[in-house]
Order: structure tokens, then sequence, then C-alpha cells
């Protein structure tokens, strides 16, 4: 009797946790799609923070909503007119980062976002803040290249922010051009490990080739 009690306790909970991963697929699936959508505005991209931040706190163990929480966070860091507001922001994307990071240490992408939220916080006032915040995104940058130096998204990012460096600082089109044409390639041959991990930037480092002809 115990053992038949166990079994069907064992397919319950067995049944319950398929549904549940079912279910976070599913949520997952749905808020990826609408990112690309949700650049029109930051009223957007904040809401699609949000979403990702409850599915987060519904499945505690996944790094991924986290991830995907702090990349929209920051994202409409970089639409925001206002940019003194950028601090706050990128504070708020850190600490949904920071879970992520502790869910999955060494992560290419997580550090892409590092990355991103450094750049966030340096167009708060990029003359003074260049040295720090610009250091911060690089060492981020290259940290993501060390972990996984198939991922192009490290490559798409370092060529945006040469390209929009002046010239005067060493950025630029020419100077951007070669780490995107590497980002390209990287492209071409990059496979997610799953439908729901990060497979965005081609079509940006496309544009931005597009522009510096």
């Amino acid at each position: 009797m115990k053992k038949i009690i166990l079994c069907t306790a064992l397919l319950i909970s067995s049944g319950l946790l398929f549904a549940q991963s079912d279910k976070y697929v599913a949520a997952m699936k749905t808020n990826i799609a609408l990112i690309d959508s949700s650049f029109t505005s930051t009223t957007n991209m904040v809401s699609l923070a949000n979403n990702f931040e409850r599915i987060a706190m519904a499945e505690k163990s996944q790094w991924l909503p986290y991830y995907y929480a702090a990349f929209c966070q920051v994202s409409s860091g970089f639409m925001e007119q206002d940019k003194s507001k950028c601090d706050a922001i990128a504070d708020k994307a850190t600490s949904l980062l920071n879970k992520a990071d502790s869910l999955s240490p060494n992560n290419s992408e997580i550090s892409c976002v590092k990355s991103m939220i450094a750049i966030c916080h340096l167009l708060v006032n990029p003359m003074q803040r260049y040295m720090e915040y610009g250091m911060a995104s690089e060492t981020a940058l290259q940290d993501a290249m060390k972990q996984d130096d198939s991922n192009p998204r490290p490559y798409y990012l370092k060529g945006q922010t040469i390209k929009n460096t002046p010239e005067q600082f060493g950025g630029g089109c020419k100077a951007a051009s070669d780490i995107l044409n590497i980002a390209l390639q990287k492209y071409a041959s990059f496979k997610p490990v799953s439908d729901l991990y990060p497979n965005w930037g081609l079509q940006r480092t496309k544009q931005i080739l597009d522009e510096c002809k």
C-alpha cells in the first residue's frame, strides 16, 4: 500500500512539474515574441520587463526570465529621452541581472547585458563618465567573448559602441565595420540552445553596416 501511495504521489508531482514547465515555456515564448515590437516605446518595453519579472518570481530557479527582464529594462533606458532617469533604470536592470548571474555564473549573454547597463549609466553624462563606464562596458564585453567566443552579441555591441563614438576618440563607421563584420559572420553560424535563449542583434548589425556604407 505504501508503495502504491508513493508511486501515485510521484506521478502527481511529475505531472504538476510538467504542467508548470509547459506554462513557463509558453509564457516565455509569448513575451520573447513581443520584444521587437516593444522597441516602439519605453512604456511598452518597461511593461514587458515587468512581465518577465513576474515569470521570474514564479520560476525562481530559471535565469532566463531575470535576464530578459534586465535586458528589457536597460533597453528602455536607451529609449528614454530624459537621460537623468537612466541611473535608476540601470540600477533596476542590475538588480534583476544579479539574480540571473547567481543562477548562471560566467554566462556570456549575461555579460553582454552588463555591458549595456554600463552604457546606460554612461549616457547620463558621457563626457564625465566615459572613463568609468566605458571601461566597465568594455570589460564586460571582453568577458562575454571569453565565456563564449561563438556568441555574436558582444561583437555586435562593441561595434555599435565604436560606431557611436566620435572619430577623434577612435570611433566612427570605419573603425566599427571590421568588428561588425565579425559579428555578422558569427551570427551566420550561431545556434541558440533553445527557442528561449537569446538570439537578438542580427538585424541591427546589418542595419549599422548598411548605414556605414
